[in-house]
């Protein structure tokens, strides 16, 4: 006998009757019907263990128990994992159609150190088309095995007899599926058990799994939230499809710290590490313009220097614009706030445009300093003095409060030639280190107004 239930195919939320919006998430149309097999009759046998040989020790140092770290040829993907590849370790990568996934992962199969056999399954691509791609990234591996199946069990079959020391690569989940389940590729249930699945087999034969996730039009990755649960590490490979440039961040690793970042610019030749992040989001500028500042900021544990900028302009519209591009909107509705508050700058009438170069995307809120020099530069027609950097929060009250590591934010300002930096009075222990720039600390973002209108007075005069 069969049992049905229906489940949503956005959130996951399980009902008993079919029903036209899920209560939950709220989504039309994205309930669909699951056929489970009874297993009321199945007799389950359960084997019972010494508690000796159930638990291990902690001091046990069986090189078969404990996981090794495998370093790729790539140091920036090193760099997001911790260290490089772990083993009995399964990586979910995430990214958007067409931002470079499969090449990625054909250029760390080009060689890792202590793997010995590397295989790549393609569900959604043929065997000719991923030897296409990596003859034209001149991978030359000779232990790389490439197939193309969807169906989990024929994939797990194909394993079965698969080494400790190997890497298994999926592309992508979305597109496997179990003959076990009657619903769609892509589906809530495929994807939670095609992937428990290889989750199982991964852990027990002690092999490295990346699998790749396709990712909804929100930027997250698509199926259940369950899934990232699931997985030891979570990767996204961002960046815009017509620039040059590609961010590998780590948002979840059970081995190393998360938000950590890799950059790579790609090209014909397949993608090339970026290991000075900080150029490639600065412009050169021939000379001194408003609106323009710098944000000395901290990704994972790498500093990188970001260019804010910003465009004030007359209104033309009832209700003024307000827009952002890699900087939290909420955050900048806030700093707006306060500049009208404390520093008396009135922007009832004026749109108020900013953005992070090079698409770059800011998360920490040190960057708040950055953005309202950059706002004030921008409102007043006045350049800010030049090789500054900037970071500090903004509160409520208009305080300038620290940010964190603000040494490593000083040092790499320092390498890339700057001069000059502006941050909170509260920082501690940076006035007593000889970093090689000058430091100008202030308590509130009246000083920094007044900072910002002085510096318009000399140059005028």
């Amino acid at each position: 006998m069969t049992k049905r239930q229906f489940i949503c195919n956005s959130c996951g939320n399980v009902y008993s009757r079919w029903m036209g919006q899920c209560e939950v998430c709220k989504s039309w149309n994205s309930i669909i019907e699951q056929i489970l097999e009874d297993n009321n009759n199945k007799s389950i046998k359960h084997e019972i263990k010494v508690l000796d040989d159930f638990f291990v020790s902690a001091n046990n140092t069986n090189n078969n128990i404990i996981s090794n770290r495998h370093k790729t040829k790539l140091e920036e993907v090193n760099r997001v994992l911790g260290g490089g590849l772990v083993d009995s370790s399964v990586i979910l990568l995430g990214g958007a159609p067409g931002v470079g996934k499969s090449t990625l992962l054909l250029q760390i199969l080009s060689g890792i150190d202590g793997i010995e056999h590397y295989i790549y399954v393609s569900a959604e691509e043929s065997i000719g088309q991923v030897l296409l791609r990596a003859q034209r990234l001149s991978i030359s591996n000779d232990n790389l095995k490439i197939a193309s199946a969807s169906c989990i069990e024929q994939i797990l079959e194909a394993l079965k007899s698969t080494q400790s020391n190997s890497i298994v690569i999926i592309d992508s989940i979305q597109t496997v599926y179990s003959n076990t389940i009657v619903s769609p590729p892509g589906s809530i249930a495929q994807v939670k058990y095609c992937t428990s699945e290889l989750v199982n087999f991964a852990k027990s034969k002690r092999i490295i799994l990346i699998i790749v996730g396709h990712v909804t039009k929100d930027g997250i990755i698509a199926g259940p939230k369950t899934l990232e649960h699931m997985v030891d590490v979570v990767l996204s490979f961002e960046g815009d499809k017509t620039s040059g440039y590609r961010i590998l961040r780590g948002e979840k690793n059970r081995f190393g710290a998360v938000d950590e970042i890799g950059v790579f610019t790609i090209n014909n030749n397949g993608l090339q590490e970026v290991l000075n992040p900080s150029s490639l989001f600065l412009s050169d500028h021939s000379e001194q313009v408003s609106g323009i500042s710098v944000f000395s900021g901290i990704e994972g544990t790498r500093p990188i220097l970001m260019e804010v900028q910003a465009l004030v302009s007359v209104s033309g519209l009832q209700i003024p614009k307000r827009s952002s591009v890699g900087f939290d909107f909420n955050r900048l509705a806030l700093i707006i706030a306060v500049l009208t508050n404390k520093c008396r700058v009135s922007f009832a009438t004026k749109d108020i445009f900013v953005n992070i170069a090079g698409g770059m995307k800011i998360s920490e809120t040190a960057a708040d300093l950055a953005v309202a020099a950059a706002i004030l530069s921008s409102t007043i027609k006045c350049p800010l003095p030049s090789s500054t950097v900037f970071f500090g929060e903004i509160s409520l009250s208009g305080d300038i409060r620290p940010a964190n590591m603000a040494f490593t934010r000083l040092k790499e300002a320092t390498k890339l030639g700057f001069k000059n930096a502006y941050c909170s009075s509260k920082t501690e222990n940076i006035l007593s280190n000889n970093i090689g720039i000058n430091i100008t600390t202030i308590k509130s973002i009246k000083e920094l107004s007044k900072l910002i209108y002085n510096n318009k007075k000399l140059m005028e005069e």
